[in-house]
């Protein structure tokens, strides 16, 4: 189980620059702090979102991630944009003629608006997990107080995302050595006995896990993972939500 880990690593790039050596504690409330302002920005202030654009590439250059790969993780956010594109044909009146279609300009608006933040959201979330370990996240998350438990099941979840990978590895290897390799929607049966097993294996080792934790004295209470004596350097990290939260207001104010 050592080497189990390789895919939550690969979101995370060791590299010398100034936002990996900034405190995820700092950056985790940069982020919170960035998308709410991206939030509050009106839909129809397109200005904005360009300012806004620029900040998250700023800090993308900062982080020395590869344009290719900041598109690449960008394509998670493909449901958004489907969902985006079928709003200004399911939208109401008032209508306007592109292309010679007809679509909904209140439509239109709330699929930029949704297209513009996700982009944005996942962005500078894409930065975030270039340039912070999942480690550090967590102990972040504990300094912020959030509660213990959560930051235990979400440790347990990315320590075990490869392992229950590798499990389905497994299954799908060993029914396609058997002469089954569905490729159809009406073979399903095989695929849903697979997730059945999967899931039955996952539950069988969370148990073992949970076994193996209460024979060492495991009580409930989970240890401190962070020295919440060392301080913070807040700048100048802090630039990017109080200038997005300067265009926002701006841009409240001006539409």
């Amino acid at each position: 189980m050592g080497g189990g880990h390789s895919h939550v690593g690969s979101l995370h790039d060791p590299r010398d620059t100034p936002v990996h050596a900034t405190a995820a504690t700092v950056k985790l409330v940069t982020l919170v702090g960035f998308l709410l302002a991206v939030v509050a920005t009106p839909a129809r202030a397109v200005w904005a979102f360009g300012l806004d654009a620029a900040l998250v590439m700023a800090a993308a250059g900062l982080a020395a991630i590869p344009m290719r790969v900041l598109a690449r993780r960008l394509l998670i956010e493909v449901p958004f944009v489907v969902f985006a594109l079928a709003l200004p044909f399911v939208g109401v009146g008032p209508y306007r003629q592109v292309l010679g279609v007809s679509v909904s300009v209140p439509g239109m608006w709330a699929g930029w608006g949704i297209l513009a933040k996700a982009t944005l959201g996942t962005g500078s979330a894409v930065v975030l997990a270039w340039s912070t370990p999942v480690a550090d996240l967590l102990a972040g998350l504990d300094r912020l107080r959030v509660p213990r438990a959560l930051t235990a099941i979400a440790g347990f979840m990315v320590r075990y995302l490869d392992v229950v990978s590798g499990e389905l590895r497994r299954l799908q290897v060993a029914r396609v050595s058997r002469g089954d390799d569905p490729r159809w929607f009406w073979q399903g049966r095989a695929m849903a006995g697979t997730a059945g097993t999967l899931f039955v294996r996952s539950f069988e080792r969370g148990e073992r896990v949970q076994q193996a934790m209460a024979a060492r004295g495991f009580t409930g209470q989970f240890p401190a993972t962070v020295d919440t004596r060392v301080p913070l350097v807040w700048f100048p990290a802090v630039v990017w939500p109080v200038a997005a939260g300067i265009i926002a207001s701006l841009a409240v104010v001006l539409t």
